[in-house]
């Protein structure tokens, strides 16, 4: 397959697309996603897929918001659920041609468990959010880009880390 074919392949796998496979996962296991907690895994499905694969899983930009990694157009897609948990039916042919589903399970596995606060925590602890928004104090609303380089370094060192103590 040449170049131009795989990289048309990629773009069609969107943040949102990524965002309704994590929704079905959460309604097929019977447990509540919330806009933050989609964020959260959204970013952290980016991030392995940059150490796994070596490019990004999907060409919307994350930024480091004031409650950590959040991609706008999928905030925008779920604002109107709030808090609560997002209650949209997603079925399983909405998602099942989604090119990196091992890469998606192994961090719906790893980070699906958690909730929203927890996750938040987790990311404001990581150098990628950090360094974003490294000028900012905690209240001050942020569009800063998360680098995708910063992130597959952070997270390949965190991968080389823990997996030599296997």
């Amino acid at each position: 397959m040449s170049k131009g074919g795989l990289r048309s392949m990629h773009s069609q796998t969107t943040a949102l697309k990524v965002a309704r496979y994590f929704i079905w996962k959460a309604n097929t296991e019977k447990k509540e996603i919330t806009n933050k907690k989609l964020q959260k895994l959204l970013y952290y499905a980016q991030a392995w897929n940059l150490v796994f694969d070596g490019k990004p899983l999907f060409n919307d930009k994350i930024e480091a918001w004031i409650h950590g990694p959040a991609i706008a157009v999928v905030y925008n897609e779920y604002k109107k659920f709030g808090r609560d948990p997002i209650n949209e039916k997603v079925v399983e042919s909405d998602v099942k041609d989604l090119e990196k589903i091992n890469v998606l399970n192994d961090v719906w596995k790893v980070y699906g468990k958690f909730d929203a606060g927890y996750l938040e925590i987790l990311t404001h602890n990581e150098l990628p959010w950090q360094k974003a928004r490294e000028k900012l104090d905690a209240k001050t609303p942020s569009d800063a880009v998360i680098s995708l380089d910063m992130m597959k370094d952070f997270y390949n060192s965190l991968y080389k880390k823990y997996s030599s103590h296997a």
